[in-house]
């Protein structure tokens, strides 16, 4: 599918009541048809990897756009420059998550951006880098432990921001880690309680609701009987 193409089935499958909806979960774009996910899906498997036309989508400057970039973006391809030009123009969380979970995990550049963007200044840029890790701990299953053990300093460090969408970002990735062995969940439970520890509103929510997690018998049982196979 050539670009035009692609603008005119968006555009038939625009939906106001979509947009509507999007924004009362804190999806605001300025420029969007309301396509859902599933549909922007199809559109990228007709689409296939195509290096120049994701970047003449994400120039697009669209919610959907945006998403189908990322979503048939040739990782190969892909430079730390284009990394850091298109998380700069993040403007909301979903946008942020799409790309992490579609593209930059796939990356060779992946842990040196987790660190570099976890200290930025801008909230989705930082959110970037946990859900980064987030998407590592559920989707690259041949990691070592230690490569998740590195992480655990910035999520500590970083666990002070109140804006909503990082620390609901450091939440997640902490959550994570602590739920893909029983090593790791041991080692996530004691940096869980000892961001509780800390004087700031946000790290305390950020531990009870990990450590709600992390110990709870649903996730308990997983890793145990996961630890027995």
């Amino acid at each position: 599918m050539e670009f035009d193409e692609v603008i005119k089935k968006l555009v038939k499958l625009s939906d106001t009541e979509n947009i509507e909806g999007m924004e009362r979960f804190g999806i605001k774009s300025p420029k969007a048809y309301g396509v859902k996910i599933p549909e922007l899906r199809k559109i990228a498997q007709k689409t296939g990897k195509n290096h120049l036309l994701a970047k003449e989508f994400w120039k697009a400057d669209y919610r959907e756009t945006k998403i189908l970039a990322c979503m048939i973006e040739d990782v190969e391809l892909v430079t730390e420059e284009q990394m850091d030009r298109w998380v700069s123009e993040f403007d909301n969380w979903e946008i942020c998550d799409q790309c992490c979970m579609n593209l930059f995990w796939k990356t060779l550049f992946v842990d040196k951006k987790i660190f570099e963007w976890s200290t930025h200044e801008e909230e989705f840029v930082k959110r970037a880098a946990f859900t980064l890790i987030a998407v590592l701990a559920v989707h690259d299953k041949k990691a070592r432990d230690f490569k998740f053990e590195q992480f655990f300093p910035i999520i500590i460090h970083e666990s002070v921001d109140n804006r909503n969408y990082v620390k609901k970002s450091v939440n997640w990735a902490l959550r994570q880690i602590g739920k893909r062995n029983i090593e790791l969940n041991i080692k996530a439970i004691k940096i869980a309680e000892e961001i509780h520890t800390i004087d700031s509103k946000g790290a305390k929510w950020i531990a009870t609701d990990a450590l709600k997690e992390l110990k709870s018998e649903k996730v308990q049982r997983r890793l145990k009987t996961q630890e027995k196979t």
